[in-house]
Parts: structure tokens; C-alpha cells; sequence
């Protein structure tokens, strides 16, 4: 299954699987249905619900 990407739709943070956040304790590869459900955006604070898919 390839990578999916992820952007906060508050702060435009982006979140790509493949890369994961290793700042922020996600390791590459991490999948966003592993990220824990406590995680928040590190940019603006905010939880995962603020996230959505898209095509890069």
C-alpha cells in the first residue's frame, strides 16, 4: 500500500507516512492509522480529526 500524505487543515502542517516525524517521536514509515490517537499537530496544537488526506 503506498504512502499516504496528510495536511492540517488549520496550519497546513503535512504529514507524510513516509517520511513520519522523527522530531516529534514518528518513526519513518509510520502509518497515520498508528499515530497515536493523543498526537497533536506540532505546529498549531491541534489533534488528528483537524487532518485530511490528500493527492500529492
Amino acid at each position: 500500500m503506498a504512502y499516504q500524505t496528510l495536511v492540517c487543515v488549520i496550519c497546513g502542517y503535512v504529514y507524510d507516512e513516509a517520511a513520519g516525524d522523527p522530531q516529534h517521536g514518528l518513526t519513518p514509515g509510520t502509518r497515520w492509522a498508528d499515530v497515536p490517537e493523543d498526537w497533536l499537530c506540532p505546529d498549531c496544537d491541534m489533534g488528528k480529526d483537524h487532518f485530511e488526506m490528500v493527492a500529492v
